[in-house]
């Protein structure tokens, strides 16, 4: 009789099982193959009942979402693997082309540290339509496979620049009479859903630990921060940029974009697919 496998080896054996569902999805024949494998496999490790009930989950018919609530588990068991954007969102749909022009926003980030965050800057300035993104200092650019694999594609979509010195692309900006705006924590400095915008504008952002230097602070045209409310004092340098940008975003679309006609009364309201129902004589 062979000798039982054990407990972490048998999880590793179904990440390996269930990943073969995701990777075969788009044909319908192997991806109905691998389900079934899967599933009499994991019918069998009775010695094992979190990992043998997981077989109920998994039907020749079921959807994606079904899968990732099969899949999640065993992430999570298997070797502890640390799961991020990149391993769910690898295999995402491309989106259809944007329906508005890019925002006249440059981002700028001085010094980045971390490759992933750059790459993470990338997907966000495509996402909200920033017109570029400027790297300057040490940041990696996307010849670093991790900025690539952060930015799933984006850096492909977002123009981009690369600086030896943030003072020469602070030149440039200048030269163009561009606005230049510090996104920092500073004193005094106006909560950023409070900062008048103005277009063409270039944003911002230092080093993940320290910032952007005090000497940078006091040459931008103007500084905001984005006020918090916990314990913790920080964000992580795409968070920031995320709510920046989508704030830059609304006030760039109030100058540019016509306001959308209201829905009339009774009609369905589109967007996740709910309806309001408006009571009879309303």
């Amino acid at each position: 009789m062979p000798k039982p496998i054990s407990e972490a080896r048998a999880w590793g054996l179904a990440l390996g099982r269930v990943s073969a569902i995701e990777r075969f999805w788009d044909d319908a024949v192997a991806r109905q193959r691998e389900i079934l494998a899967c599933r009499h496999w994991l019918e069998a490790q009775t010695r094992l009942p979190h990992l043998c009930k997981l077989a109920a989950l998994l039907d020749p018919g079921m959807d994606r979402r079904r899968l990732a609530a099969v899949l999640a588990p065993v992430e999570r068991m298997a070797a502890r693997r640390r799961v991020t954007d990149v391993n769910i969102l690898e295999r995402d749909a491309q989106a259809a082309p944007p329906a508005t022009s890019p925002m006249e926003l440059t981002l700028v980030a001085d010094s980045l540290r971390s490759a992933f965050n750059t790459g993470g800057l990338f997907r966000t300035a495509e996402c909200f339509g920033a017109a570029a993104l400027w790297l300057c200092g040490y940041t990696a650019d996307p010849g670093n496979a991790h900025v690539a694999e952060a930015a799933l594609g984006a850096e492909h979509i977002v123009p981009w620049r690369r600086f030896e010195r943030l003072a020469a692309a602070l030149e440039q900006l200048r030269a163009s009479n561009v606005q230049v705006v510090a996104l920092e924590t500073v004193a005094g400095a106006p909560a950023i859903e409070r900062f008048a915008w103005r277009f063409p504008c270039a944003m911002l952002l230092g080093n993940e630990r320290f910032g952007l230097d005090p000497e940078t602070v006091r040459a931008a045209d103007a500084v905001v921060r984005i006020p918090v409310y916990g314990r913790k004092n920080s964000l992580n340098v795409v968070s920031a940029a995320a709510i920046a940008l989508h704030t830059a975003r609304c006030a760039w679309t109030e100058m540019h974009v016509p306001l959308e006609p209201a829905v009339p009364a009774g009609l369905p309201l589109s967007g996740l697919g709910n309806r309001v129902a408006v009571p009879p004589g309303s």
